[in-house]
């Protein structure tokens, strides 16, 4: 099994948006070592090209999706710079694969969070401010059929992100009982609330950071972390504006177009 040409499939998968089948046929289910081994291949690949590295994503934050896939704990996927959207600006359905939108919390991090056995008040002191988001996901696997190890090599089913543009600090909202809505245009097509994401989004980025500390890649000062979503996802099919509030972060949109 080339780990290379399987990383090779999925680039060509993103630039001619035409999906593949699951990869978990070659690669298994368990492994999870060996996705993320792909995964590294294809970051790899992408900085040779010139893309930079702003951040992390934390993916399967939700009880109910790892009961789906058969998993017990999150994963993650690796952010750049090229796929920051602009607050309020536009993104086209034909430059995406299979996209869906869902709202988070990104947390912005002042320090290093170099050690291990990492703590919530290690996590904390480490914020400096938090903001609204939209991530937009994507899977180059032909239906959404996924499981654990092909969404971890997929960049855990990564594509896009939206920031909103008024950073609070951590005291100005409650990050677990804060309410969560997703528009679709006028209509509210997701809502939840920050204990939805792990019990807190917190929850969700002290496992990352002691994670990435443990695979030798800590979490650094200035990166962006994208906490896992708060609610459901939205299936991005037509032209839209899609734009989310969330209670004491404020609001973050997109416009989907054609």
């Amino acid at each position: 099994m080339d780990l290379n040409v399987i990383a090779e499939r999925l680039r060509a998968a993103e630039e001619t948006k035409q999906a593949i089948k699951p990869l978990r046929h070659e690669i298994g289910i368990e492994d999870l070592d060996i996705a993320y081994d792909i995964q590294n291949i294809n970051t790899r690949f992408r900085i040779n090209k010139g893309s930079r590295v702003v951040g992390k994503k934390i993916g399967l934050t939700s009880p109910a999706v790892q009961k789906q896939l058969g998993v017990d704990q999150p994963d993650f996927g690796i952010l750049f710079h090229d796929m920051e959207v602009f607050n309020g600006s536009h993104l086209s359905l034909k430059d995406l694969s299979q996209p869906k939108a869902e709202a988070e919390i990104a947390f912005v991090l002042s320090k290093d969070l170099n050690s291990d056995k990492l703590t919530t008040i290690d996590v904390l002191n480490a914020i400096d401010y938090a903001l609204p988001a939209i991530e937009i996901v994507g899977s180059r696997i032909e239906n959404w059929d996924i499981k654990i190890t092909d969404t971890i090599a997929d960049n855990a089913s990564s594509s896009h992100f939206v920031l909103g543009s008024s950073p609070r600090n951590l005291q100005d909202f409650d990050m677990v009982k804060c309410k969560m809505s997703l528009f679709q245009d006028d209509s509210i097509v997701s809502q939840g609330t920050g204990a939805s994401c792990l019990g807190s989004p917190l929850n969700a980025t002290t496992w990352l950071a002691n994670t990435m500390y443990e695979k030798g890649y800590p979490l650094r000062k200035g990166e962006i972390i994208l906490s896992g979503a708060l609610g459901p996802m939205l299936t991005l099919d037509k032209s839209s504006h899609v734009y989310a509030e969330i209670e004491g972060l404020g609001s973050v949109s997109v416009n989907i177009i054609d």
